[in-house]
């Protein structure tokens, strides 16, 4: 099914079971421990050996010299692979760089061999006994540094002639030179760990020459593309399930080191192997969200209206990387005639850089919406009021192309009230509550919105029962359940009649989890299936197609009715169909909107930030299931405060590796870091984002959190922190003074 033209009315908009809230059907499993993730397929795979990952030990250079004699002598071992027995690996098209290193290392805790024995306990005290020499190389680890001779990137990371030196709209130099207030910082942000509850994790099993594999991964069909093309098998050889998985968050996109040394340590020993990535090594192994230094200008007539805004950022990653996407909000958030954006990327020599939660406006907001509360200041505004003053119904760059819906302006003055932000201080400093000073900040929201092609198969069996199959993942986020719902809407029957079987690669090929876009393009492509089955179903019938209606079990043509399993007596049905984008998007901006609204306390003696209370107002079409989103949401307001102040991989510049590589020295939020969150979506329905008229909302709640939480910061003490996380070391000399 093509989606080229707006959604007309259709069956979800009856919105009997779509649009309310419901308990994720899979809960169950979860909490009694029945639904098996990765690492725990242990009824089908039996006499599973295990293998444990050795990571270089130096960021850059080669090994010297590899010896496994008294490795392979200990208990238990069965087998060691490196590079030299693996022989010779592709490389997929997802990874910036390869999985198994040797004799070249490219960083810090590359795989570069794996040890299989009969216990993990053997295999990681065996890997203790491999010994390695290597050859240093001088590499690249500062980011500041390298950013001083790096290039400039486009939108797709391209250097060189192909790339636009700066993205340019009117003359920003010469309207931000004569604006009569201005604004000019730096912000930074640091290296961040996804750090997901489940590690990376597989069980890989050979039968003759295909591949079975049981892995965590957002991605199926990406995962099993670039497993085969990494071991140089055909695709329709290898087969990828991963019914559950342990959040991801953007690091389990792509294939990693675990998937590929799980299958060559199976083929070596010829037996099954399980791989569950120890915690230390998953920060340098993987990938993490990479650091920006960021650089903002604003100008403004003192009535507020924006004449003039820049945004340039800078980020590093391996060879052949990508930048972090820091500026692209800032062409399409707030309006202004006059715009300069550009990034650049420097080469470091640090694990790679890649997608995590939100990339791009995560960090990018996180600058961004800082800047605008300064310029507010300046201007002696509300920042409120001056984000208002600066909406704009259409995309600034591209003034022909309006935005499908836009109710940023509904988000921030509903935000104000349920807040109460007319209490707040505009002078900062100045609110207490004992010992704690007391600050409220607030921040736009903005995400875009994406349909990706997305499939699946819809089966209606001669007992009625419905299945629904694609490879879509549910990565902790209720895929299951708002994709029954869709069914369950589209066909008219109840929720215990639906059963949906999701993550095995044998399925038709989905959009995956991830950017936002896995739920409405997941259940588009849910939708565009039902639609292929509601036809057969209303032929086998004798129905009129084009005037069928299906609900309570019952399918109605005009005065004629018959129950749904009538339709199926004479033997299954089965249809499958994928939803695929049109040319909309050149037509309309579609993205996502909100506010996120702030109060924290900051200790006066000590300068430790607590915060007291949290507000998000979300436009993001219509919302399958509340219930869910609101998880989702608050989940993605917690990685915020995450974010803006504590979340720190912390390099060392001298040896190029990520120090703090464990749970016990990467701080995240814990529950007496997160206090009563609020959560509020508007009601609408887009009918230029897909058939399902929903755009997502899993990274929209995390946009803009970290400079709320920032503003909040200042509000309390005064002092303005543009280097994130906000520790207190940054503020405790500029806090008030006790007496």
């Amino acid at each position: 099914m093509k989606f080229d033209t707006p959604a007309g009315h259709n069956p979800i908009d009856r919105m009997a079971v779509v649009g309310h809230p419901h308990d994720r059907i899979e809960g169950p499993l979860k909490t009694t421990g029945a639904a098996a993730y990765a690492a725990e397929h242990h009824h089908e795979v039996e006499n599973s050996a295990y293998g444990y990952i050795i990571g270089s030990a130096i960021a850059k250079g080669h090994i010297a010299s590899l010896d496994l004699s008294a490795a392979r002598s200990a208990p238990g071992v069965l087998a060691i692979v490196t590079a030299q027995e693996a022989g010779k690996l592709g490389k997929s098209k997802h990874n910036t760089v390869k999985l198994l290193g040797g004799p070249q290392i490219d960083h810090y805790h590359q795989a570069i061999a794996v040890v299989v024995a009969e216990t993990f306990e053997q295999a990681r005290a065996a890997a203790n006994l491999v010994l390695v020499e290597y050859t240093c190389e001088t590499g690249s680890y500062d980011l500041a540094e390298a950013l001083k001779s790096a290039p400039y990137v486009d939108s797709d990371g391209k250097q060189g002639k192909g790339a636009p030196s700066v993205c340019r709209f009117g003359d920003f130099e010469a309207a931000f030179d004569a604006a009569p207030v201005k604004l000019d910082a730096i912000y930074t942000t640091p290296d961040q760990s996804h750090m997901m509850m489940e590690p990376f994790a597989t069980i890989a099993l050979w039968r003759g020459d295909e591949l079975m594999v049981w892995t965590a991964t957002q991605m199926i069909d990406w995962g099993r593309t670039d497993l085969a093309k990494t071991l140089n098998i055909p695709q329709q050889k290898v087969r990828l399930i991963s019914p559950y998985v342990g959040g991801g968050f953007g690091g389990k996109l792509f294939l990693r080191a675990d998937a590929v040394m799980a299958a060559l340590g199976a083929r070596a020993v010829k037996r099954p192997v399980k791989i569950a990535m120890p915690r230390p090594l998953i920060p340098n192994n993987s990938t993490h969200r990479p650091a920006t230094i960021q650089r903002i200008r604003i100008g403004a007539n003192r009535d507020g209206a924006i004449t003039a805004m820049a945004h340039e950022s800078g980020s590093g990653d391996q060879p052949d990387g990508e930048p972090e996407l820091a500026v692209n909000q800032s062409k399409l958030l707030y309006a202004g005639a006059n715009r300069l954006t550009s990034m650049r990327l420097a080469v470091l020599d640090l694990p790679e850089g890649n997608a995590m939660r939100a990339p791009g406006e995560a960090p990018g907001m996180m600058a961004l919406e800082i800047a605008i509360d300064e310029m507010a200041e300046k201007l002696g505004m509300d920042p409120i009021l001056f984000r208002v003053k600066n909406d704009t119904p259409v995309d600034p760059h591209e003034p022909q192309r309006r935005f499908s819906q836009r109710n940023l302006v509904r988000c921030l003055e509903e935000g104000a009230e349920r807040f109460d932000w007319r209490k707040r201080n505009p002078q900062p400093g100045q609110t207490r509550d004992g010992r704690w000073l007391i600050g409220l900040g607030m921040a736009a929201a903005f995400r875009n919105s994406m349909l990706i092609s997305s499939g699946a198969r819809v089966r209606l069996k001669p007992d009625g029962l419905i299945i629904v199959e694609t490879d879509m993942t549910d990565i902790g986020t209720g895929s299951y359940t708002i994709i029954a719902q869709t069914a369950v809407e589209m066909m008219g029957v109840p929720l215990t009649q639906v059963q949906v079987k999701l993550a095995d690669s044998n399925f038709p090929v989905s959009s995956g989890s991830g950017g936002q876009f896995g739920a409405a393009s997941s259940t588009s492509g849910v939708y565009a299936a039902c639609v292929k089955l509601r036809e057969s179903v209303a032929q086998r019938l004798g129905f009129n197609v084009y005037d069928t209606t299906f609900a309570d079990g019952m399918v109605t043509s005009g005065n004629r009715s018959a129950a749904l399993i009538d339709a199926a007596r004479a033997g299954e049905l089965s249809e499958e169909d994928a939803i695929e984008p049109g040319d909309l998007e050149e037509t309309y901006q579609i993205s996502t909107f909100g506010s996120h609204f702030v109060e924290v306390g900051v200790d006066a003696y000590t300068g430790v930030v607590r915060v007291r209370r949290m507000l998000a107002v979300c436009d993001a079409g219509r919302i399958l299931n509340p219930k869910s989103a609101r998880s989702q949401v608050i989940g993605a307001m917690t990685m915020g405060v995450g974010g803006a102040l504590m979340e720190d991989l912390v390099v060392d510049k001298r040896r190029g590796f990520f120090v703090n590589h464990d749970l016990a020295g990467y701080e995240v939020p814990v529950h007496l870091d997160i206090p009563h969150q609020e959560v509020v979506f508007l009601d609408g329905a887009d009918d230029k984002a897909n058939p399902m008229k929903a755009k997502g909302i899993g990274e929209l709640g995390i946009c803009g959190v970290g400079a709320a939480v920032a503003n909040a910061v200042y509000n309390a003490t005064g002092v303005r922190v543009r280097d994130y996380p906000i520790t207190l070391d940054k503020h405790l000399d500029g806090l008030p003074a006790l007496i």
